[in-house]
């Protein structure tokens, strides 16, 4: 499968999860899909929640999604919103997908009306300084 055929079926799986998004809150209608370099992928949409703190992201649904199939080497997460501009991941999604994705490359799309915009990010440039696994080894 070539690049661009993941990135075209990994965009096509976050626009129908993002078309599932209970967002009764914000409006905003996020979708994500990540996949690894076999065409394997893993679906996620926001939840909202009324006590918000309760809420889940896309992209931490898809990451859970993704453990629970046994992935373990995903190569690229594609998110979709309505929003006007192409959506990061927030920080706890951040933090999730660099112990569980390090080398994930992002692509986000906002897709409202008849408009589309798109961004490209690796996560490394989102999160030049994670708090990683090793950061947990304590002298002894």
């Amino acid at each position: 499968m070539t690049r661009e055929e993941l990135e075209a079926r990994a965009l096509a799986a976050a626009k129908t999860a993002h078309e599932r998004a209970y967002c009764p809150y914000s409006g905003l209608r996020v979708g994500a899909a990540l996949c690894d370099i076999n065409g394997a992928i893993a679906v996620g949409c926001n939840v909202e929640n009324a006590a918000y703190g309760s809420t889940m992201c896309a992209e931490r649904g898809a990451v859970m999604a993704a453990v629970v199939a046994g992935m373990r080497a995903p190569v690229l997460l594609a998110i979709v919103t309505n929003g006007r501009t192409p959506a990061a991941p927030c920080g706890s999604c951040r933090q999730v997908l660099v112990e569980l994705a390090p080398g994930v490359e992002i692509i986000s799309v906002a897709d409202f009306g008849a408009g589309q915009a798109l961004e490209r990010w690796r996560l490394t440039d989102l999160i030049p300084h994670a708090f990683l696994p090793s950061s947990l080894d304590m002298p002894t």
